[in-house]
């Protein structure tokens, strides 16, 4: 018995696809009779003629938002800056230190790390930690007095090559 245009015939009646559609073996007699979409209705109803359910996930249950790193947009931006304004006052910091000779190489570069690896919330904290280390000297020179050493050298510089252009 064929009776792939009754499931045609089904499937266009009810609103869902063709392989949805289940005959059951015992009215297969009553499904022969059936010409019109009213009559498969009407057996649907009695249970002759049943619909298998979707497969996969249903309408109803929803996806769980996913939240993870890639998902998230809106912050990631003031984040990004927070971090980027406190490494670079960081990095400037021990820059001046290693200019003045107040932390060695290793050091530096070990303090970097930490730095990348956002060891350090603050200024105030890094000072605290390289307080707290022995193989730092503060005693070599105030970082005020630095910056006036500095600024002192580069007008002198200046002047100097502005003479120089002139002769």
């Amino acid at each position: 018995m064929n009776l792939s245009k009754k499931k045609v015939l089904a499937s266009k009646a009810l609103g869902v696809g063709k392989n949805r559609i289940i005959f059951n073996p015992e009215g297969l007699s009553e499904i022969k009779e059936a010409i019109t979409k009213q009559d498969i209705i009407s057996l649907k109803d009695d249970g002759i003629i049943s619909i298998k359910p979707v497969k996969g996930r249903t309408k109803v249950k929803r996806r769980k938002t996913r939240r993870g790193p890639g998902k998230i947009k809106k912050t990631v931006n003031k984040r990004k800056q927070i971090y980027v304004k406190i490494t670079r006052k960081l990095r400037n910091y021990i820059k001046q230190l290693t200019d003045r000779g107040v932390i060695e190489r290793d050091l530096y570069k070990e303090l970097r790390k930490k730095i990348r690896m956002r060891a350090f919330k603050s200024k105030a904290n890094l000072k605290e930690h390289l307080k707290s280390n022995e193989k730092v000297d503060f005693d070599r020179q105030s970082v005020s007095e630095y910056k006036i050493k500095n600024t002192k050298k580069k007008v002198v510089k200046k002047v100097e090559k502005t003479a120089e252009g002139k002769e």
